[in-house]
């Protein structure tokens, strides 16, 4: 077997992912896997040639001989994956990759498998196999053994198992050979199939397919931009590690927010503020099911804090401790590490975090679909975080923005207590307890006339980032959508103004103006963007708005999808990926400006 051929992973982000809310991969244009964790969002990298392109990589790529272009797209309304390369003389072969999901004996099935099935398009190509698994995050290079249909990679505890109907000697020697019939590739746990592989490998295709297509179909889509619409919404779903019910801000560690900037952080992990606007934009499409799973983790985490402190984010299986290290030995995304595992930000106080469990629940309180609605008992435990809310909302913090070495009253902090004690009369008034409706009222008046008039900067006219402050952060835009404010109110509009003065790159938008720990932002945060497009269609500049958005549909990859942040003047995609907040910005955006259905129906 010869591993020590050099990889030729030029890093990019233009790669789709498949999964299964169990696990993910990231396949790129050449139907390589160049990245998935095992056994889980926050595993060990089997695959990690994105952050490892040299020959001590690891991947699994089909290289089809004298290549020359390729097409990739996803099966219209689903998470299956297709990629079709070609060779010079136009021969070709198609490679299609899905993580099963789909309704067995009476649950979800979603095991840790990954079906590869590679048919040829035209011609007699050739290809070869290069199967270079690792573990412990690269270190670790397997034992190779193999039966007569299957090979296993042995390492420590760590074993996968290729089950295939393909030359296993050609997959060993990495040899070129013709693909002259239909090959399938099922790699998972060290287990004998039930049935025969073409069998099973065709019964997953088929029905993961119909699973997705039935879980679309009961979207609740706008007229326009359903596609975009579509494909955030899997991909959200696809963030949700069911087992929990943790929800993950986005599959990869250490994707530099900008080149070379040493903004490399790890995003495999549940944070409280991206789960709720998750949970939000698939409440908006009709998904409730996401709420569903993410509360079963979320009461976890609130009972356990017993009303005292709660972190920003914990693992996906509720871990505390998520101790930020760096692994020295992987370059890291296009050799700009350093790529760090964990992250420290669990260590912080983050004040908003009390809105966004409220936030994050509230619905489950109105809601009459909902297999198990939230009631008298879930109230209690959530206004014991609506104390803790209001206790610290006009205390310094770190701030949505993780700022790790500088603390103040940040506005959207003090906004998200504020919007914990409005939701906790809201639900108040659902469950009929009116002593609890005034006395929650009260605490959220309060706090609100202590933002509007302590942020409001008179020589900035604008809402500010901190009490007292004079800089500009783009979180001000939220006060209406959390509805705070009226949008209409001269202050709003004349912060929306200021923002777009001092954070704007044309349509583009960075998240504050004062430097960090890293000196000035230098690109821009798609949330963001998505947060300003929402404020211009709200105070009646949908035109606008329109034209933000459009820019950023093509500012995505070519499967639609959206990392965390957008270079303003390449265009490019940087920050972690598929980041969810950036998903979540194109449903709310599609939602807030497409056009009624009663328009054309």
């Amino acid at each position: 077997m010869n591993n020590n051929a050099p990889l030729v992973t030029p890093n990019s982000l233009q790669v789709g992912m498949i999964g299964n809310c169990a696990y993910s991969a990231l396949i790129d244009q050449q139907s390589r896997i160049v990245w998935c964790c095992l056994p889980r969002f926050d595993g060990d990298p089997v695959f990690n040639s994105l952050l490892d392109p040299t020959a001590n990589g690891s991947l699994w790529a089909f290289e089809l001989e004298d290549y020359d272009r390729s097409e990739q797209f996803y099966e219209p309304n689903t998470a299956v994956l297709r990629t079709r390369m070609y060779d010079r003389k136009g021969q070709g072969i198609e490679v299609t990759d899905l993580a099963p999901r789909f309704w067995s004996r009476g649950r979800t099935f979603r095991p840790l498998t990954l079906v590869r099935r590679v048919r040829v398009l035209s011609g007699s190509p050739r290809m070869r196999v290069l199967l270079r698994p690792r573990f412990d995050w690269g270190r670790a290079k397997p034992t190779v053994t193999q039966g007569s249909t299957h090979i296993r990679y042995v390492a420590g505890n760590s074993t996968i198992r290729i089950n295939t109907d393909a030359p296993i000697s050609y997959v060993l020697a990495e040899t070129y050979f013709v693909v002259d019939r239909p090959m399938n590739f099922i790699m998972g746990p060290d287990e004998t199939l039930a049935t025969g592989i073409e069998d099973t490998a065709r019964l997953f295709e088929q029905e993961t397919v119909a699973y997705w297509r039935q879980w679309t179909r009961a979207l609740s889509l706008p007229l326009e931009w359903q596609e975009a619409v579509i494909r955030a919404a899997i991909t959200l779903k696809l963030s949700l590690f069911e087992d929990t019910g943790a929800i993950v801000a986005a599959m990869t560690t250490s994707i530099p927010e900008a080149p070379n900037s040493g903004r490399n952080w790890d995003y495999r992990y549940c944070w409280l503020r991206d789960a709720f606007f998750v949970v939000r934009a698939l409440n908006s499409i009709s998904e409730v099911a996401t709420m569903e799973e993410y509360l079963r983790w979320l009461m976890n985490v609130v009972i356990r804090s017993g009303g005292g402190h709660i972190q920003p984010l914990y693992g996906i299986g509720q871990e505390e401790k998520l101790t930020e290290r760096i692994v020295e030995h992987l370059p890291g995304y296009r050799g700009m590490g350093p790529v760090r595992v964990g992250n420290q930000a669990q260590e912080h106080f983050q004040h908003d975090v009390y809105g966004n469990i409220l936030l994050g629940a509230a619905q489950a309180f109105h809601d009459h679909r909902l297999l198990k609605r939230a009631g008298r008992a879930e109230f209690a435990h959530m206004e014991a975080v609506g104390e803790q809310a209001f206790k610290i909302y006009d205390s310094p913090d770190a701030g949505m923005w993780e700022l790790r070495t500088r603390a103040r009253i940040h506005t959207s902090s003090a906004l998200m207590s504020w919007a914990a004690c409005d939701r906790l009369a809201k639900i108040a008034a659902t469950l009929g307890l009116p002593e609890r409706i005034r006395y929650w009222r009260e605490r959220a008046d309060t706090i609100r006339s202590r933002i509007l008039k302590e942020s409001w900067s008179e020589q900035r006219q604008a809402f500010a980032e901190s009490f007292g402050g004079r800089d500009l952060d783009a979180s001000a835009l939220l006060m209406a959508e959390v509805n705070m404010i009226d949008p209409n109110d001269s202050r709003f509009v004349a912060t929306v103004d200021a923002l777009e003065k001092s954070l704007c790159d044309g349509p583009y938008m960075r998240r504050y103006e004062a430097a960090d720990d890293f000196g000035k932002p230098e690109t821009a945060f798609n949330i963001c963007t998505f947060w300003r497009i929402d404020a211009l269609a709200r105070i009646g500049r949908k035109a606008q708005a329109r034209e933000i958005f459009e820019v950023m549909l093509k500012s995505r990859n070519h499967l639609g999808l959206l990392s965390e942040d957008t270079h303003p003047v390449t265009g490019e995609m940087w920050g972690n990926f598929p980041q969810t907040y950036s998903m979540v910005g194109t449903i709310n955006a599609a939602v807030r400006l497409s056009a009624p259905w009663d328009t054309v129906i």
